[in-house]
């Protein structure tokens, strides 16, 4: 991997530029509206650009620094997606496999159409699903998986009574669980957010025969030199840990993010992990090298640009569920959303870039075209929609 250049014009990026770029995000720390907030670019292999600015603790005042950790939330999923692939390139499995072939619990999952009862309420009715839930599925999210914390339905009524992904939970659990509550959707048709990807961590324990976070430490964290990331942080380093305001100062909510502390007892694959910037960006640079880094190759150039390509486009109702979050201009491969156009999205870009973020406020992206990768963390839930537009605007304003 480059090195962290001071000239960041010789890669195509005005230095005054990013310093508006500082000076915003800078104001809004000082204006109380987010703690604080690290920063990185990097292009053509060099980082370009990687600030810390603001609080890692508002209740301590500690500083927010390069090294601080961050509760990644669903920017675990790309992470766990490559090693799913990784098992695709060594034979152990194929995107077409149903997953009950690896996780048997899931056989027979029935899908859950609202209707309306003889006393007029709402009701659940059960149908057979038409195809089985294949492995490409849960890595583009039309597996018919959900939330339950997003939006309202009867299906996510169900997730939530089930506990379904409760920390407290083990794996078998997650699936047994999983395995006695309908799909949202019928398997295939429909891009819905949901625990697909907690469902591949799962079967990597299975195929693997090892708890996730050790299978992901052999395959990605240590060949990538990703020494910060993992599930929880070791007591040693928990000073380094982003907290977020007790209640967001902009709509008043509270905010309560999960323990990072200690093991947890499930591992999520969607959404489990604690990184820091410097690590992300080890993973974010191996992906823009289409799957290499200092030498070692986790993924062929082929697969990667298969990954990163839009898996949707086939699929007439696939962006017609009721929030499809990657929005206009944007598909979904495996593991991320994919730009498919130059207009229609409401930020910048490029098409054939692609991104994923975090609950917490986490966010990343690489443009190929560009040769360019972006990294924002901080721990402000509320606000994370605002600072991924902003973050994007600012950063594709600084390139000539």
């Amino acid at each position: 991997m480059k090195k962290i250049i001071d000239q960041p014009d010789s890669r195509g990026v005005l230095r005054e530029r990013l310093a508006i770029l500082t000076d915003r995000m800078q104001a809004d720390i000082d204006a109380g509206r987010i703690p604080g907030a690290a920063m990185l670019i990097a292009r053509e292999g060099d980082v370009v650009y990687e600030q810390a600015v603001g609080v890692q603790d508002p209740a301590t005042g500690a500083p927010m620094t390069l090294d601080t950790i961050f509760r990644i939330y669903s920017m675990t999923k790309p992470i766990v997606s490559v090693a799913v692939m990784m098992q695709v390139e060594r034979g152990r499995l194929l995107l077409s496999d149903p997953v009950a072939q690896y996780l048997p619990e899931l056989a027979n999952l029935k899908v859950g159409i609202e209707t309306v009862d003889a006393d007029g309420q709402p009701a659940l009715e059960l149908v057979e699903a038409r195809q089985a839930i294949t492995v490409q599925d849960l890595l583009r999210h039309t597996s018919g998986f959900t939330y339950g914390i997003f939006g309202e339905s009867l299906v996510k009524k169900a997730y939530l009574k089930a506990g379904i992904g409760h920390p407290k939970s083990t794996s078998e659990e997650f699936i047994r669980a999983l395995a006695g509550v309908p799909l949202a959707y019928q398997p295939g048709s429909t891009w819905e957010y949901g625990v697909s990807t907690d469902v591949l961590g799962v079967l990597l324990e299975r195929l693997s025969g090892k708890p996730l976070d050790a299978f992901l430490e052999q395959e990605i964290f240590q060949p990538l030199g990703m020494r910060e990331s993992g599930f929880w942080v070791e007591p040693r380093n928990q000073h380094r840990i982003a907290e977020p305001f007790a209640a967001d100062p902009v709509t008043g909510a509270a905010v309560k993010l999960r323990q990072a502390q200690t093991r947890p007892n499930f591992l999520s694959g969607g959404g489990g992990m604690v990184s820091t910037m410097r690590d992300y960006r080890r993973f974010a640079q191996m992906l823009l090298n289409e799957g290499e880094l200092d030498g070692v190759r986790l993924l062929s150039p082929k697969t990667l640009r298969y990954m990163t390509s839009d898996h949707l486009g086939d699929l007439p109702q696939a962006k017609g569920g009721a929030a499809f979050l990657p929005g206009p201009g944007y598909g979904f491969g495996l593991g991320f959303a994919v730009r498919t156009s130059m207009g229609g999205p409401v930020i910048p870009g490029t098409p054939g870039d692609y991104t994923w973020s975090g609950l917490a406020g986490t966010y990343f992206w690489v443009d190929p075209q560009e040769r360019m990768l972006a990294i924002f963390m901080m721990q402000a839930p509320e606000q994370r929609d605002r600072y991924r537009q902003l973050f994007r605007h600012l950063v594709y304003a600084a390139l000539r």
